[in-house]
């Protein structure tokens, strides 16, 4: 019978990259170590990883028994937290996935506000390119909640939280630019370069698919990997970006406008089973944190 024991000296060995270092890891002997993986691969039938002359290679049957091990471990990792919380033995930790531009954009405001209400909770972030990658590590036990889009077919818990605006920023002096509070077409700057995203960001997806519905893709001036340095190049005046309205500063130099057509995503916040207690405490303080700031609804100039 596949214990937990055999499942960590199985996920230790493939993140340490040897039997050796995984032993060390877990302060056990190698051979008591090799002895439990052994057990491990013959309970599944068959070779999980390859020993190599410099390390291990995992075996299609060890990609397919990873995330799932993963997923086991962090389970009962929660197991035990979720009592020591209940019974008052550990003040508790907190552990959030997030795509990078909602870290930047929506948590700094709410992790300050639960902090405020819970000082003695640990926080531990996990912060992600991708949509579909941060999906994949959730589904392998990765965190509590996951912030961000909501995955296709998510079987867990899912709590919507709105949606979040995508505004296009562009230097003070920029000549293509209206004033801040304007809708601006994107096909008007389909001639411009823009400050783009590199190719692992899903911002860059975001920005293709905006501008491919307005008929055109943009030329790049410059790539980067997040929000706000976007912002910062598109203040320089390097060209125009689209990212989401609370990557804006509240001291933001350029102009904010609306794009025509408008664009907007859906946030949520999601599990692999339901929250527990303070999992569940966050979510209300996070379902209050509004997803476009009001510094930026002002500068697009919504009264509200």
């Amino acid at each position: 019978m596949t214990t937990l024991r055999q499942l960590e000296y199985f996920v230790a060995i493939v993140d340490e990259g040897s039997f050796t270092a995984a032993a060390a890891l877990l302060d056990v002997t190698q051979p008591g170590l090799s002895h439990q993986f052994l057990a491990l691969e013959k309970e599944v039938g068959g070779r999980l990883l390859e020993r190599l002359p410099r390390g291990v290679r995992l075996t299609p049957a060890g990609r397919a028994m990873l995330p799932s091990a993963r997923a086991a471990l962090a389970d009962v990792r929660r197991c035990v937290t979720a009592a020591r919380r209940a019974t008052g033995v550990a003040s508790g930790e907190l552990q959030i996935a997030a795509l990078y531009s909602v870290s930047s954009g929506i948590l700094p405001t709410a992790l300050s506000r639960w902090r405020a209400l819970h000082p003695e909770v640990r926080i531990t972030l996990f912060e992600h390119r991708q949509a579909s990658e941060m999906a994949a590590a959730m589904a392998a036990g990765q965190a509590d909640v996951a912030i961000g889009p909501p995955p296709p077919g998510w079987e867990g818990i899912v709590r919507h939280l709105g949606e979040e605006e995508f505004v296009v920023v562009a230097g003070a002096d920029d000549p293509a630019a209206p004033a801040s509070g304007s809708t601006v077409r994107l096909a008007d700057l389909a001639r411009r370069d823009w400050v783009h995203f590199t190719h692992a960001s899903g911002l860059a997806d975001t920005l293709e698919e905006a501008c491919g519905a307005a008929g055109f893709r943009p030329s790049v001036a410059v790539r980067t990997e997040q929000g706000p340095s976007a912002v910062n190049f598109a203040a320089a005046g390097l060209g125009p970006t689209l990212v989401p309205g609370n990557v804006v500063p509240r001291h933001f130099p350029g102009v904010v406008l609306r794009p025509e057509p408008p664009f907007r995503r859906s946030v949520a916040a999601y599990t692999r089973t339901g929250a527990d207690p303070i999992a569940g405490a966050f979510l209300d303080v996070l379902s209050d944190v509004p997803l476009t700031p009001t510094h930026v609804r002002r500068r697009l100039g919504d009264s509200s």
